[in-house]
């Protein structure tokens, strides 16, 4: 692995003061597709593009689905060129194949110089930090925000810096860019509005029951599509997590997540019944009565057998919504996305809340750029997100692809996708600041300000700030390993309803036992007690 000795790459630096807190700044960039506008913010730190020598740089992204960037990568190079003498070379990951190659491309050491890292993918943001993957940005003897990104740290708000501020291989400190997007999470039931109005029930019709009570919706729009036609469109941990009002416990194993925290579905600020306690998730009755509810919607055809299928589920979930052969879909929600979900998939689409939103460490750190330890050029690196991050029009570009070509702006300044969109989509939330953006049809001229203004009322968890962290105990350490590998064969397909729990739930939990789940779950209390203590 890549130890601490490779930052020497780096040059340049200084310390960087981190506030710690979950308020939101009360201003943004403004929102455009201008490039006159976006001088000032493109020179900022950089120095100008012709004071540099020409470099390369491999940028490894999430969720994308791109199948032709010609257009744009030619404008964005031509305008890298001019302001940093970059040309950048996306590598577009999908939602299907991001984590394997992701990870073996830096395990491998392969010339990439950023990656797109979070709390939930397989290149994990702790974990690969401290494995020395990722270079510290706030390094005190060579510190790459004071030099060249001090705009795009001046931008983020106090939570998501608290996030990005973890102990890595060199320290405590910063080792990834936020990108300025939802910061709280929001788990939202995607309903497919034409299809759910065509059989006479309404989006109230969601918003006053539960995932338990579902079945008589679900079942009168199966027999009338027919015995293909799957209703429940899941992504397996985020339907657990809508159904028993659990948390992402950050830290937690990413190939099988085993320990839950539960919260207060009426005031998010408080905990549930359990208190401010870690378990294993998976012995609890929460999560057997969602496992048999599930079982029971399987049976009835309501999900689709491919949504159990770790190299089919993503792909098999994009095609569903985009098509509209779903009824009732999981969600983690970002604010406005029902708007750009209408446009992509042609039909309305609402979001309805299953708890409030909520901010807790994980969502502080859902989508990062971190800079790779085998880049050549961290410097240049920095400078590149520290631009996009700054300069609308750059953002906008990448984001949404070429105005005329990509997108038109109607007369009220707000995007309008034309045909190519479809060829050109990366994952919006996994760029970047995008209240850089315009607004989406329909959004309105106030979008980003309202989106400022949601996130910045949502109340923390309880337990915000807190970080399993495994490695601090060798036999944890080893044990989380051996759990994941078994969490990797029974989680998803309990999650989804492919496996009896009568049976398969006992087996699991039997194998958890046998691998040493108690002396994960006893240090994440222990580490969990003494981070309140500390508050």
């Amino acid at each position: 692995m890549k130890k601490k000795v490779l930052s020497v790459l780096l040059s340049l630096a200084l310390s960087a003061t981190v506030l710690v807190g979950c308020g939101g700044d009360s201003e943004t960039p403004a929102a455009g597709s201008s490039k006159a506008g976006s001088s000032e913010a493109a020179s900022s730190g950089s120095g100008g593009g012709t004071d540099l020598e020409p470099v390369t740089l491999k940028w490894y992204l999430h969720g994308s689905n791109v199948t032709n960037d010609k257009d744009v990568l030619a404008a964005v190079n031509e305008y890298l060129g001019e302001k940093l003498n970059v040309t950048l070379e996306p590598i577009w990951g999908t939602w299907g194949d991001f984590d394997t190659n992701a990870v073996l491309a830096l395990q491998g050491g392969d010339d990439v110089d950023i990656y797109f890292t979070c709390s939930w993918s397989a290149n994990e943001y702790n974990k690969f930090a401290r494995d020395g993957y990722y270079v510290r940005l706030d390094d005190p003897d060579n510190n790459l925000i004071e030099k060249y990104g001090q705009d795009v740290w001046a931008i983020l708000p106090d939570a998501l810096k608290a996030g990005s501020t973890i102990k890595g291989s060199d320290g405590v400190g910063v080792y990834a860019i936020n990108g300025y997007k939802d910061y709280a999470t929001q788990n939202c039931w995607d309903i497919n509005v034409p299809l759910l109005e065509k059989y006479g029930y309404t989006v109230d019709d969601i918003a006053n029951t539960d995932y338990f009570g579902f079945g008589e919706i679900m079942e009168t729009v199966k027999k009338g599509e027919g015995d293909s036609f799957y209703p429940l469109l899941v992504e397996g941990a985020v339907l657990e997590r809508m159904a028993t009002n659990s948390i992402i416990v950050t830290g937690d194993s990413s190939v099988g997540a085993m320990l839950s925290y539960y919260m207060d579905p009426t005031d998010v600020s408080k905990p549930g019944s359990a208190g401010n306690v870690i378990l294993n998730k998976y012995a609890t009755e929460e999560y057997q009565k969602f496992a048999e509810k599930t079982r029971e919607y399987y049976l009835a055809g309501y999900i689709d057998p491919a949504m159990a299928n770790t190299s089919q589920a993503n792909d098999a979930r994009t095609a569903h919504q985009m098509a509209g052969t779903y009824l009732i879909g999981t969600q983690s929600y970002a604010m406005g996305y029902e708007v750009q979900a209408s446009a992509e998939r042609g039909f309305e689409v609402a979001m309805v809340p299953a708890a409030p939103a909520y901010v807790d460490t994980t969502v502080a750190q859902g989508a990062m750029m971190a800079i790779s330890t085998a880049s050549k050029n961290p410097e240049r690196a920095m400078m590149f997100l520290n631009l996009l991050n700054t300069d609308p029009y750059l953002m906008t570009l990448l984001e949404y692809g070429v105005e005329g070509t990509h997108y038109e702006l109607n007369g009220d300044g707000e995007v309008v996708f034309l045909e190519a969109r479809g060829d050109y989509t990366p994952w919006t939330n996994g760029m970047g600041n995008v209240t850089q953006l315009p607004p989406l049809e329909g959004q309105g001229k106030d979008f980003w300000q309202e989106f400022i203004d949601y996130y910045a009322q949502a109340k923390g968890i309880p337990i915000i700030g807190y970080t399993f962290d495994p490695s601090v105990n060798p036999d944890v350490e080893t044990a989380m390993a051996a759990l994941g590998q078994v969490a990797s064969e029974y989680a998803m397909s309990l999650n989804t309803g492919f496996v009896d729990p009568a049976t398969a739930l006992p087996e699991f939990l039997k194998k958890l036992e046998d691998n040493g789940i108690q002396k994960v779950v006893d240090e994440a209390n222990k580490q969990l007690e003494e981070f309140l203590a500390a508050k």
